[in-house]
């Protein structure tokens, strides 16, 4: 092991912030769309059981 490799182990931590607390999961406006996009789709199964998104058709 080099020097900076150890310097570099010792100095940079990651920031891991607390892991007992609970995740919280914020809905943003780029997320609402992306949400609304996807009901445009269904998941189809063909017969060698491989799925596929497939966007509805409207009727």
């Amino acid at each position: 092991m080099h020097a900076t490799d150890r310097a570099v182990k010792i100095l940079v931590q990651p920031h891991r912030g607390d892991i007992n607390s609970p995740v919280v999961h914020k809905h943003d406006a780029f997320e609402d769309a992306s949400e609304e996009d996807l009901r445009g789709f269904e998941i189809v199964e063909d017969a060698e059981g491989h799925h596929y998104a497939v966007r509805k058709e409207h009727h």
